[in-house]
């Protein structure tokens, strides 16, 4: 499993956004719904162990969380709005938790590729805060991006490939619905 560069698009009219919001297979699903996204790419980021296998990251020893880099057309889709996508569609009160997932893999993180995405990642992280939206205090880390190796094939597209799976139907359609309802207008136009 070759570890990705840091920026994974060579393209000029492209961008990246790295998010941890829990599953990835939840995250991925998501993004890949929204007009402007080219691809998404499950994988790990954050930890210390090089090439790190999901058995290994599953242990939470390793320091990764499961993460999606979100690979995005800017003259479709702004960070800004990837951004709401990212804050609305997980609990960024919970510490190391994302519904039944438990542990440091299933943190809320936002892995930065340069200051503006910092700059704005905190700024929103601090609106929200004092805005009340939660009624506990947001812990979302925001770091900058050092690694990220992508996760393994059969991870991949896994609602797409996978959706009768009981995971797919229980946790992951639901969440798919509620989102599908509220970024209604930033859908991609189904073929």
């Amino acid at each position: 499993m070759p570890e990705e560069k840091l920026t994974t698009s060579s393209n000029a009219n492209t961008d990246t956004a790295t998010f941890g919001n829990g599953c990835f297979w939840c995250s991925e699903a998501i993004f890949q719904r929204l007009d402007g996204v080219i691809k998404v790419v499950s994988g790990y980021s954050g930890g210390t162990v090089p090439n790190p296998s999901y058995e290994q990251v599953c242990t939470g020893t390793t320091g990764h969380a499961e993460v999606v880099n979100v690979i995005y057309d800017p003259s479709k889709l702004s960070y800004d709005e990837l951004l709401s996508v990212f804050w609305k569609t997980h609990d960024p009160t919970t510490l190391n938790r994302q519904g039944n997932d438990v542990g440091t893999q299933y943190r809320s993180v936002i892995f930065y590729h340069n200051s503006e995405q910092k700059e704005k990642a905190e700024m929103y992280k601090a609106a929200l805060d004092t805005s009340g939206a939660w009624s506990k205090p947001i812990v979302t880390a925001i770091e900058p991006l050092k690694n990220f190796y992508s996760a393994e094939d059969y991870h991949q597209n896994y609602f797409n490939n996978n959706t009768r799976a009981m995971y797919c139907q229980y946790v992951i359609r639901p969440k798919l619905e509620k989102f599908e309802k509220i970024f209604k207008d930033q859908l991609k136009v189904k073929q």
